[in-house]
């Protein structure tokens, strides 16, 4: 399926412009649905500049239409991007973003070794003989690597990994379908136990200052406690 071609930006804007559902949002623009959310909540780490992706032509009012009107409707592009994809060779990656690739690779090895070393490459853009090197701890810098989610550090979107995951894990024999289905609830789990510990310390921080202990604290305080409140604790 196409996704607009400038996937986070058209999600900003759909979330600042449409009553759109948090799932129709992520399955049109291709992200992750939990991108959506912390966008409609303002903890993205940068904020995007919206993209009207009706003015791009991408997106029917219609489609809109519909899709506010039934929360189940699956959103239609009106064309694909008009992008230049590379067929061959490692995919490009940005040089801020480099450095962190034996993070990743050390992710997929030790939790999907069922990946190969030909996905991983595609999949991160990187060497076998990189791959290799982590793999024997043989790296020059392999004290200082931290397996990380190659999806956390931008490497590569959730839904390319997922795809090569359940592709890897066909065939190998591997049953993952639990494990896609859980894990959206968990990552969810995830967010409010950080949200939860967040309000804990804002309402020490506050009670702190209620005894004459902190005089700074304002309305940062409140900042925890509303973020938990609209992820439905």
């Amino acid at each position: 399926m196409a996704t607009p071609l400038m996937p986070h930006a058209t999600a900003a804007w759909l979330v600042d412009n449409t009553g759109l559902s948090f799932s129709q949002i992520a399955e049109f623009c291709g992200i992750h649905i939990l991108e959506v959310q912390a966008m409609a909540d303002d903890m993205t780490g940068s904020k995007y500049t919206g993209r009207d992706p009706v003015h791009a032509g991408e997106l029917a009012m219609e489609e809109i239409e519909k899709g506010q009107a039934d929360e189940d409707y699956v959103l239609k592009m009106s064309k694909g991007p008009d992008q230049v994809r590379r067929t061959k060779g490692p995919r490009y990656t940005p040089v801020s973003k480099r450095q962190d690739k034996p993070d990743g690779i050390a992710w997929l090895l030790r939790n999907h070794p069922e990946i190969s070393d030909g996905a991983i490459c595609k999949l991160i853009g990187t060497t076998r003989n990189t791959i290799a090197a982590i793999r024997e701890r043989s790296h020059w810098n392999i004290a200082e690597i931290q397996a990380k989610d190659p999806v956390t550090l931008g490497l590569t979107s959730q839904r390319e990994l997922d795809a090569i995951v359940n592709r890897a894990a066909k065939k190998a024999g591997i049953d993952n379908t639990a494990a896609n289905d859980a894990r959206l609830g968990t990552d969810r789990d995830a967010l409010i136990e950080e949200l939860r510990a967040e309000r804990t310390e804002a309402a020490r921080r506050a009670e702190a200052a209620l005894n004459g202990e902190d005089e700074s604290v304002g309305k940062a305080e409140l900042t925890a406690d509303t973020l938990f409140k609209k992820a439905g604790a």
